[in-house]
């Protein structure tokens, strides 16, 4: 199946959830007709950077982990929304910020972006840098002096971006090298 109507289709269903359309059916079909004109030839267009065909059978299989992922994501997203607002509202609550390396097991491009979007996404959390050579992210984090209650989550999305982008390694499969810690230091640089 080529993959730029599905591509079209796809960013048609996704102008539903930008433009929050409100629960009509005669609504919900206009707009998706507007995110049609607007999604489809976008994914005309741009159909050269993708590839040519869709592997239906690996989409049907991944679609129980992108459920899985989601409902994930958005408990990690609930439960940070409310931490980070306890902490802005009892400000006696210690911030430690940390900068962490998480060494990835997914390799490709569109799991790590998926990985690091979801860790930006997530208040009290940043992803600020990918090492290309170490396979890892650089996640900033508000309260990071415990690691583990940073990383457990990512390691469980990760756990499922294993399955639903196809990758070599597996869930069980070990993370490549062991990270490093950051203390986080204000800005300043080595010797000043």
């Amino acid at each position: 199946m080529k993959r730029w109507p599905t591509i079209g289709l796809s960013l048609a269903v996704l102008w539903l959830f930008v433009r929050g359309v409100a629960l009509e059916p005669r609504v919900i079909v206009g707009e998706f007709i507007i995110g049609l004109f607007v999604g489809v030839p976008l994914a005309f267009f741009t159909r050269r950077f993708y590839t040519e065909t869709v592997p239906v059978i690996a989409v049907f299989r991944a679609v129980p982990y992108i459920a899985a992922y989601l409902v994930l994501f958005g408990t990690e997203l609930i439960k940070a929304n409310i931490n980070v607002a306890y902490r802005v509202l009892a400000p006696s609550m210690p911030i430690e910020p940390r900068v962490i390396e998480l060494p990835l097991r997914v390799e490709s491009d569109l799991a790590i972006t998926t990985i690091a979007n979801s860790i930006t996404l997530t208040p009290g959390t940043l992803s600020m840098d990918y090492d290309d050579e170490r396979n890892s992210l650089y996640v900033h984090a508000i309260a990071g002096a415990n690691r583990e209650a940073i990383v457990a989550p990512i390691r469980a999305w990760e756990d499922y971006a294993l399955r639903i982008f196809d990758e070599e390694r597996g869930p069980s499969s070990k993370v490549p090298h062991p990270p490093k810690d950051h203390a986080f230091d204000g800005g300043k640089r080595d010797g000043e």
